[in-house]
């Protein structure tokens, strides 16, 4: 007989997008994003940290102060990391899962690359103009975005 409780395709996406987001070594804010094709098959993740070569010892991960001193300055974002980490091939007509609203300069790299919708978790900076200019461009170009909607099921992994 066949098992009944294995995890919807959307479950499995979301869950690899915040399981990368526990690479992240940002202790405020940690996202995670998944790229699928429209045949199911994961093509990229990433999570929100420090560009290649530069060491995360060494560079700020503060919110405050001036620019240079804080994290916003550097971090590459998970929804970028995961575009700039594909193998190359196409990303036309793509999903991505991600587990924070992606900001506006994630959304002009999503547009440009051709992913056709954006799943996200959360949208806690719904108000803040980079959302505002996110949604517009998306609107805009067709990009389809919607709310993942979690059937509130628990998975504990031990490592």
């Amino acid at each position: 007989m066949k098992r009944q409780d294995y995890i919807s395709w959307e479950e499995y996406f979301m869950g690899i997008a915040l399981l990368s987001a526990q690479r992240s070594k940002d202790s405020s804010t940690q996202v995670g994003a998944c790229i699928v094709s429209r045949d199911k098959k994961i093509l990229s993740v990433g999570y929100n940290g420090m560009p290649i070569g530069c060491s995360d010892d060494d560079m700020p991960w503060g919110r405050e102060g001036e620019m240079l001193d804080t994290k916003y300055a550097f971090v590459c974002h998970a929804e970028l990391n995961a575009i700039l980490n594909n193998n190359g091939g196409s990303l036309k007509g793509t999903t991505v899962y991600t587990t924070l609203f992606p900001c506006n300069e994630c959304t002009k790299a999503i547009i440009q690359c051709g992913i056709k919708e954006v799943v996200y978790l959360e949208d806690k900076y719904s108000e803040t103009d980079s959302i505002k200019a996110s949604k517009k461009m998306m609107d805009m170009a067709g990009v389809t975005y919607r709310k993942y909607i979690s059937g509130k099921k628990e998975i504990i992994l031990s490592l």
